[in-house]
């Protein structure tokens, strides 16, 4: 008769695994409160105390490390010594074993839990049965997750047996489930130290996407474990497509620049970087502002409201190619005019947490992987320094809003904003003063007064031909880290203007 030893946490889908196996003539050995459930079913069960001979010790904390359990596990039944250990010491080896984990990670990120707490969600006795039985895949069948259990039922109603090829791909998981729970552990025990020596992120599969940047390359979304929120989190599609590759990219940096606002603001992104961005008394107007800043690339881009969508607001999103739709809320007038746009992806967004301050940024590189903390801080004048001019109001509210909404523009990354929104934004250029060139070519296209315009740079200005280029073109106000050899020329030059400039004396490269 063939054994299963199950052990879990976590007991959905059990009743259907038992009763299946047990219609199939397995034995069933359990721990627990999986043994005590069993029995409420009805199913006959063998309890763990009573393979092992001993009962539970520690408070539960010893149940199923024993050799009459690991030996019947891991046993390699094609070789006459280890047949012969088990047949000497009267063990019967198992056929499959199903076991989940305490959840350290849930219980550990709960606010409030003691140290103790978690420590007492460290599981030892399942990770090493999933091991055992995952190291033996060879005879031992070693599931961990509910989703698998009517996969290894089929088969073994199918064949008899759960296949060989099945086998290696649930150890494969078990193994995989175990080194991401060991890093959930690690990453909380030594979390005293910002970049340990040994950095182990753990990330779970969200969704499987149709290709990658391009159709040659394969793609899938996985959101890091432990995470307080990731992109997807508390998000509902109500219509359109699956989300890409590239739509996922572009969402992540919408999503962040609009979670520096608090006022009604919409943000518009095209292949991750802003190219439009407003804010408004409402978020009809904050549209219409952000659309009109670049209304060419905002063609089939990436449109974030922090603000439910009304119906005329939805009627007017539907006279444009937009690629996704993100927003709190939508009026039901509004989705009805939406889901006309097949090709549309509309999104409810119901996340009202912040990212973990703690959150870090990875960088793939060549063998390696570069890691830093996000540049998540929302600044305002305290610590900023006037290097020239006198601010009005006004001025200082068009300099931070510039100065937030080029933290998230691709380096180098000069933003140009008047009344609260953007006009002309130049991104990704190697040349500084290229990107000035770009934000007032792109502003002139579009028709825009840049008179009394304010500008914001992500880092220093090496020399001054870019604030002179800017300023002959209307700008009156500059943001900027400052700490260039040439800082004395570029104030010089701006002073001269009557111009304001201001020193932020941090640099928000993007690359």
């Amino acid at each position: 008769m063939p054994r299963a030893l199950i052990s879990l946490y976590d007991k959905t889908g059990l009743d259907e695994l038992a009763r299946g196996l047990a219609e199939l003539g397995w034995q069933l050995v359990a721990s627990g409160g999986t043994a005590a459930m069993l029995g409420q079913l009805g199913l006959e069960v063998t309890a763990v105390e009573a393979v092992t001979g001993a009962p539970e010790l520690l408070g539960g904390r010893v149940k199923t490390l024993h050799p009459r359990i690991h030996a019947g596990i891991l046993a390699r039944r094609d070789r006459a010594d280890d047949e012969a250990a088990l047949e000497e010491h009267g063990i019967e080896p198992f056929d499959l074993v199903c076991v989940n984990l305490y959840p350290f990670g849930q219980v550990a990120a709960r606010h409030g839990t003691t140290e103790e707490e978690a420590v007492e969600m460290i599981d030892i006795g399942g990770p090493a049965m999933l091991r055992a039985a995952a190291k033996n895949f060879a005879r031992v069948a070693a599931v961990c997750r509910p989703d698998q259990y009517a996969v290894v039922l089929g088969e073994l109603r199918e064949h008899g047996e759960v296949t060989l090829a099945t086998r290696r791909w649930l150890a494969g998981e078990a193994f995989a489930t175990t080194a991401t729970y060991e890093s959930t552990i690690a990453r909380w025990l030594g979390d005293v130290e910002a970049f340990p020596d040994r950095l182990i992120p753990a990330f779970e599969k969200v969704a499987e996407l149709s290709y990658g940047e391009n159709p040659h390359q394969r793609a899938a979304y996985y959101s890091e474990i432990g995470a307080r929120v990731h992109l997807l989190s508390r998000v509902e599609q109500l219509h359109g497509k699956e989300l890409s590759y590239n739509n996922l990219n572009d969402l992540s940096a919408a999503r962040l620049l609009a979670r520096e606002f608090e006022l009604p603001a919409c943000v518009i992104v095209k292949h991750a970087n802003p190219c439009g961005v407003a804010l408004a008394g409402t978020i009809e107007e904050a549209y219409e502002q952000a659309l009109a800043s670049d209304p060419t690339s905002a063609y089939g881009g990436i449109v974030v409201l922090n603000r439910p969508v009304s119906a005329a607001l939805g009627a007017r999103l539907a006279e444009q190619f937009v690629e996704v739709l993100l927003a709190p809320g939508y009026d039901d007038a509004a989705l009805e005019a939406l889901r006309v746009k097949q090709g549309t992806r509309i999104l409810a967004d119901s996340e009202r947490r912040r990212p973990d301050r703690g959150e870090r940024d990875y960088k793939r590189v060549l063998g390696g992987l570069l890691v830093q903390d996000r540049d998540l801080d929302v600044e305002d004048r305290e610590g900023m320094h006037v290097v020239c001019g006198e601010p009005t109001e006004e001025q200082w509210g068009d300099l931070l809003f510039a100065w937030r909404v080029c933290k998230h523009v691709t380096s180098n990354a000069i933003v140009l904003a008047k009344g609260l929104r953007t006009v002309g934004i130049g991104a990704g250029q190697q040349s500084r003063v290229d990107a000035v060139r770009l934000a007032v070519e792109k502003a002139r296209e579009h028709g825009h007064d840049l008179g009394g315009t304010a500008l914001a740079s992500d880092a220093f200005f090496p020399f001054a031909d870019g604030p002179r280029l800017s300023l002959e073109a209307g700008v009156t106000a500059l943001i900027q880290p400052g700490g260039s050899k040439r800082d004395h020329d570029v104030v010089a030059a701006v002073e001269s203007a009557g111009a304001v400039m201001v020193f932020t004396g941090r640099r928000h490269f993007r690359h």
